[in-house]
């Protein structure tokens, strides 16, 4: 019986090489090229690639601008470190422009987020009617910056605008009104342009943080016998303030980066009453000739908004611990 038994034991050993070669195992991990993190990589490739193009480099190259002697027409001349921060922050313009532009942000800021959500509450439920609301408050927004301000500025214009023949029409003025030719005029002026031009959008923004709120939490508070007031208080500004949030930080950005507005109504006038950050790092770079200080300038503008970016996301975060 031995042989058979050996007989056997050969085939069945020949039968598992055949069907081992056959059918080889898989691979746990398969090719190196296919996995999970391979493939991750390949996504975000392209992302990074234009975040590097087109965000880092120029940072790094306005790094070296900003501790450097760069005229515009004559290229790099050395560094000068800390030179240009320090003629910067000596200049006649700088703390009348930081000045002006924190507070063209606070009033507009506090305007559009009041107005804002003021006209997200009127078009959060559902009437006959609302869509249209919402198309029309929305719709400013659709319109360029630019454009819009060139809209304003005829608009604006004492002697081919209509505003000032209507108001002398109604005889509330007895001669044409200069809406830009005073300092405060000229600010009113340019934050009515920018609250008509942005807050349909902020008002999108609000909406969609209120239609997010479950009705179950109103009617359980309406049962409990709050009122409107009460309702709004502790139930629509709590659950409503990521969106707050990002508003606040949108409006603060944009209004400190201000420009396009200032540069077509007023020009920094009247007497460089309007000027502000951004413009003054135009006048730097392309009037007096000087990238380097216009440089620094920059870097100081960015390190401003880092760190009011980092305190806004502190400050929601300690928020929604609490």
């Amino acid at each position: 019986m031995q042989p058979q038994v050996a007989d056997r034991d050969r085939a069945a050993a020949r039968h598992a090489v055949r069907t081992r070669r056959a059918h080889p195992p898989r691979q746990a991990g398969g090719p190196w090229w296919r996995s999970r993190k391979v493939k991750g990589l390949g996504y975000a490739a392209p992302t990074a690639a234009f975040v590097t193009v087109f965000f880092l480099l120029p940072l790094l190259l306005v790094g070296q601008m900003s501790v450097s002697d760069w005229p515009l027409l004559a290229g790099n001349r050395g560094g000068n470190a800390p030179e240009n921060y320090t003629d910067i922050t000596d200049s006649t313009l700088f703390w009348p422009a930081v000045r002006f532009t924190l507070l063209y942000t606070v009033i507009v800021t506090v305007i559009l987020l009041g107005l804002a959500l003021l006209l997200a509450l009127l078009v959060q439920e559902h009437r006959p009617g609302v869509g249209f609301f919402r198309t029309v408050y929305f719709l400013p927004g659709a319109l360029g910056l630019a454009s819009a301000s060139l809209l304003f500025w005829g608009l604006y214009s004492p002697t081919t605008g209509p505003l000032s023949p209507l108001l002398e029409g109604l005889g509330l003025v007895d001669e044409p009104v200069s809406f830009l030719g005073a300092p405060t005029s000229a600010l009113l002026s340019t934050v009515f342009l920018v609250v008509w031009k942005f807050a349909g959008f902020y008002m999108l923004i609000l909406l969609v943080g209120l239609q997010r709120i479950p009705h179950e939490v109103y009617e359980a508070a309406r049962m409990d016998g709050a009122d409107r007031w009460q309702i709004f208080r502790r139930i629509t500004l709590p659950l409503l303030r990521p969106s707050l949030a990002l508003t606040l930080l949108l409006c603060a950005t944009g209004s400190l980066l201000a420009f396009d507005q200032f540069f077509i109504l007023t020009k920094g006038g009247p007497d460089n009453s309007t000027v502000t950050i951004v413009q003054l790092i135009y006048r730097e770079a392309f009037q007096r000739l000087d990238l380097g200080t216009a440089a620094a300038l920059s870097i100081i503008v960015l390190a401003v908004l880092l760190l009011l970016n980092a305190l806004q996301f502190r400050g929601l975060r300690r928020a929604d611990e609490s």
